[in-house]
């Protein structure tokens, strides 16, 4: 299970869920209203996976789910339309995974990647190495 943290605790740089999303907060826009008021977050965040902005405005109090990332290293066995599957290098098991929008690099069988496991989503995120 994933940690959870206050919105008025997410800094630059966290890995965060937003709208179902892994995302990385940009920034924390906090405001304090009066005495009995509560503190409200303007939360912006970009996609992992889509490259694209999210904003997030939530109270202080909300618990946000952030992302634990696994690096890891594979193989590209095949290249479908949509899905790559990989072989893991560490456990030679089989991952199916995607391609990330900001992935810059060639991908051909036979190429050594490395993808990104976040929670329940596998995506290749770094360039491509020879092998």
């Amino acid at each position: 299970m994933a940690e959870q943290i206050e919105a008025k605790h997410v800094k630059k740089g966290n890995y965060i869920m937003v709208e179902g999303n892994p995302s990385i907060a940009n920034s924390n826009d906090i405001s304090r209203p009066g005495k009995h008021g509560h503190a409200k977050c303007r939360i912006t965040a970009t996609g992992l996976i889509d490259n694209k902005k999210r904003v997030l405005i939530a109270p202080g109090e909300l618990k946000i789910d952030t992302i634990n990332i696994d690096k890891r290293s594979g193989q590209i066995v095949s290249i479908g339309d949509k899905i790559i599957q990989l072989m893991d290098i560490a456990t030679y098991e089989m991952v199916d995974t995607i391609k990330a929008e900001d992935f810059k690099g060639d991908l051909s069988e036979g190429t050594n990647v490395e993808y990104w496991v976040m929670n329940d989503k596998k995506v290749i995120k770094a360039n491509a190495k020879e092998k």
